[in-house]
């Protein structure tokens, strides 16, 4: 399809340069709605439908109409609905549906870090992280839930600079702050490294490179999953952390325990009647890194 229709040879290599719209889904979606009888519950979800994980639903005027319709849809259909876009600023022009379907949907944008030059390397088309943060201020402010995706935080960033990205989000007021250190694997990283160096972001590009050796990634990754998880309680925020299950392979036995207890656990904000944690969120109290 994306060959036929929009010339693509490799969708990776190529992503961000071509979209396809569909500009009937509102309307399929309504359709679908009104023959469905049941709606699917399991033991770990809530029946929240995620607008969107793999592409941004507000890239731009077209994407953010057919997004309006689609949250309308869903909303107006109870079902609750969690909105993902690097343009938040945008999807401010339809306040309207978002307050409209009050506790129905909430809104969130990724946040990996606020050095706005790193950001543009890695994600050179979309708005800095500091007009994504405004819009989710404004969105608070007219009474809309939010929430942050810090994903993936950059190994460039120490513990300070997370403190002050944290202070920053809190701004928002967000419902829960996700966070997920970044992950080595795939063709795509390798883009990554490829496309902060060619940005001029030389010492990005070769801590992200480092990164390839496993245990070095452990170590990165369960020291910036402490420091949120410490900072959070420190700033009083909602974390919840999305350890990566292939970390267990790299770490201490109480680590890998301390990993699969977050691994299993609900995220904290009060959205789509969700089971609140009834504990404390998992501790761990000592720290070190070892080899598979």
């Amino acid at each position: 399809m994306l060959k036929e229709q929009a010339g693509v040879n490799d969708a990776q290599r190529e992503w961000g340069n071509y979209v396809l719209y569909r500009d009937n889904l509102p309307e399929r979606l309504s359709n679908h709605l009104d023959r469905k009888q049941k709606w699917k519950q399991t033991r770990r979800g809530c029946g929240v439908v995620g607008i969107s994980f793999s592409t941004d639903c507000y890239m731009d005027g077209r994407a953010g109409a057919i997004t309006r319709d689609a949250v309308q849809t869903l909303t107006e259909n109870e079902k609750y609905t969690r909105v993902l876009s690097r343009n938040p600023i945008l999807a401010l022009q339809d306040h309207d549906v978002f307050q409209e379907a009050g506790e129905y949907v909430t809104i969130g944008s990724s946040i990996p870090c606020l050095h706005s030059e790193s950001v543009a390397a890695i994600e050179p088309r979309a708005p800095s992280p500091e007009h994504r943060l405004r819009g989710l201020i404004e969105f608070d402010d007219l009474g809309v839930q939010t929430y942050v995706s810090m994903s993936p935080t950059y190994p460039t960033l120490d513990k300070d600079d997370l403190r002050m990205q944290l202070k920053q989000i809190a701004a928002c007021n967000p419902a829960v702050v996700f966070h997920e250190p970044i992950n080595p694997r795939g063709a795509n990283f390798e883009m990554t490294v490829d496309a902060a160096r060619e940005a001029g972001q030389e010492k990005l590009a070769q801590e992200l490179s480092k990164l390839q050796n496993r245990e070095r990634w452990a170590e990165y990754a369960m020291k910036h999953l402490r420091w949120v998880q410490e900072l959070g309680e420190e700033l009083d925020l909602p974390v919840h952390l999305w350890p990566d299950k292939n970390l267990r392979n790299y770490v201490s036995p109480d680590e890998a325990k301390w990993i699969e207890k977050w691994r299993h656990r609900q995220s904290p904000e009060p959205f789509g009647e969700r089971e609140l944690p009834s504990t404390k969120p998992p501790k761990l109290e000592r720290h070190s890194v070892t080899a598979d």
